[in-house]
């Protein structure tokens, strides 16, 4: 495979030490720079035939995988880990020109994606079984964990590496094989992990690669090799992703939408909580399913936040994520910023107060970008389009309420249940809000819950379909299955002599 990632960033593909597929389909998209709206190339949509060669590839290299010694797996984890590390400024740029975000939040996303390449590279202690001597006479039961063969990643445009790297670094390293199926809008990452694993010394068709779009996925979904399936997305997709799977027997997660609240107590650091509101609200350009999307403000300290938002907003510098100096980048591509720019108006008309409008946002970058700016919305109502909907965009919503409790039975009553925050400086308060609040991941006093590797990222209701969260011990079990073995030995075996010393090759 050649080295060069222009030369083959917009093909159809899987990946192995030697393979190279460009695949048969016609039908292409085009790859946009969101800060300039010039197209940079175009990928190549798989069709169902493309995406059963790619599962064929992989499992086709499952049986060898699987029989590959822990310590071999892991020595390709250690390897991947230290390429990306070296080349994560590489990385980093690439996601930047086809997704807009800054270079310091695209690696930001390498390193935390990092952190569950690192937790994996610890494969052989996770998958320690129990022991148990003499259950009955003579006779003795242990468990294993084993792994379940092909599986697949189905990844959204927001964070091209992090979300592939929350599932593929577990999967391999416990011994399955992974097909990949990125985003269209930003393809880039994916190909350049790919070519990673490559360098690691990863074998042929353990780790690969498809681009396209539904055709790619049913045929991800409904293939029998395909033994589980890992989702972000939104929730409607998700919904249909967990369905669809699971009707033709497969393991499935499917992560959906959010739309994460901020609940902020008149004793908290108002301060920090703008701070933190501003931080949450419009990083990456709000393109985060973990961004802070309400703000709930128990007054009287609501107009003393909103302004002190405002102050903030305006010294925020819009522009292209490869500028320096740029604190916000575009949207991905300028349909969604029109769809998300399509809420301002409506959001007046439902009768909530526009106090920061987006589009007058200065904007230092060329004019065919995606842009909008940081929007502030205060007054805001359940039952209006920009509390109800999953905007994606960097649109930030305040509600007031009169009591804490008011405010905990606006968080639960919504239908989601991805994340959630409470600033406060009152402990009892926000032990009470982590014990009652009906939300997967919760922060106190940290606006972005995103659990570290070793946890495991998730959210409840609508957030979530299937029975295990992503990475962490819950990605240890989706991606292995149980065996339970009962033996009696009647005579004592022997294996010869041998006087070297023992290795676990």
């Amino acid at each position: 495979m050649p080295n060069s990632i222009s030369h083959w960033m917009n093909n159809t593909f899987f990946v192995g030490t030697n393979a190279f597929f460009v695949g048969t389909s016609a039908a292409t998209a085009p790859v946009t720079n969101p800060a300039t709206g010039a197209v940079t190339g175009e990928v190549v949509l798989g069709s169902a035939e493309d995406a059963r060669a790619v599962i064929e590839a992989a499992a086709a290299a499952f049986p060898a995988w699987r029989d590959t010694s822990l310590a071999k797996r892991s020595a390709a984890l250690f390897a991947f880990r230290e390429l990306l590390n070296a080349r994560k400024d590489e990385l980093a740029r690439i996601m930047t020109s086809e997704h807009g975000k800054v270079v310091s939040d695209a690696l930001g996303e390498v390193s935390r994606g990092q952190e569950v390449v690192e937790f994996a590279c610890g494969i052989p202690h996770l998958l320690k079984g129990g022991f148990t001597e003499n259950a009955s006479t003579k006779v003795d039961v242990y468990s294993i964990r084993q792994p379940l063969g092909p599986v697949a990643i189905i990844s959204p445009f927001n964070f091209p590496a992090m979300v592939p790297m929350w599932f593929f670094p577990i999967a391999i390293a416990a011994g399955n094989t992974v097909v990949l199926k990125p985003s269209e809008k930003d393809p880039s990452a994916a190909n350049f992990l790919a070519a990673l694993w490559r360098e690691a010394g990863l074998p042929d068709g353990v780790f690969n690669v498809v681009h396209g779009d539904k055709p790619a996925v049913d045929r991800l979904l409904e293939h029998p090799d395909i033994k589980a399936v890992s989702f972000v997305g939104s929730t409607p997709v998700a919904r249909y992703v967990y369905e669809t799977g699971t009707r033709y027997g497969k393991r499935v997660q499917a992560l959906g939408g959010a739309k994460n609240h901020m609940l902020v107590l008149p004793d908290a650091d108002l301060d920090l909580a703008a701070d933190a509101a501003v931080n949450a609200g419009f990083g990456a350009a709000g393109e985060r399913c973990m961004a802070v999307s309400v703000l709930v403000a128990v007054d009287p300290v609501g107009d003393e936040l909103v302004e002190r938002i405002k102050q903030r907003i305006a010294k925020l510098t819009v522009g292209p994520g490869s500028a320096a100096g740029s604190e916000m980048g575009p949207l991905v591509t300028g349909a969604h910023r029109d769809k998300v720019t399509s809420y301002l108006d409506a959001g007046v008309t439902d009768g909530a107060t526009l106090s920061v409008d987006g589009r007058h946002h200065a904007i230092e970058g060329d004019a065919g970008g995606f842009w909008l700016g940081p929007t502030l919305f205060d007054h805001v109502r359940p039952g209006m389009s920009v509390y109800d909907d999953e905007i994606f965009g960097p649109v930030l919503s305040v509600v007031r309420v009169r009591s804490y409790d008011e405010g905990l039975s606006l968080v639960n009553a919504n239908p989601y249940g991805n994340g959630t925050a409470l600033f406060t400086n009152d402990g009892g308060a926000a032990r009470r809000f982590q014990h009652e609040v009906e939300v997967g991941m919760v922060g106190i006093n940290v606006p972005i819950p995103v659990p570290v590797a070793y946890y495991s990222f998730g959210g409840w209701k609508s957030s979530l379909f299937g029975d295990t969260h992503a990475y962490g011990e819950d990605g240890v079990r989706f991606f292995t299955r149980g065996k339970a073995v009962t033996q009696r030995w009647l005579d004592p075996s022997h294996g010869g002599i041998n006087l070297g010393f023992p290795t676990n090759e």
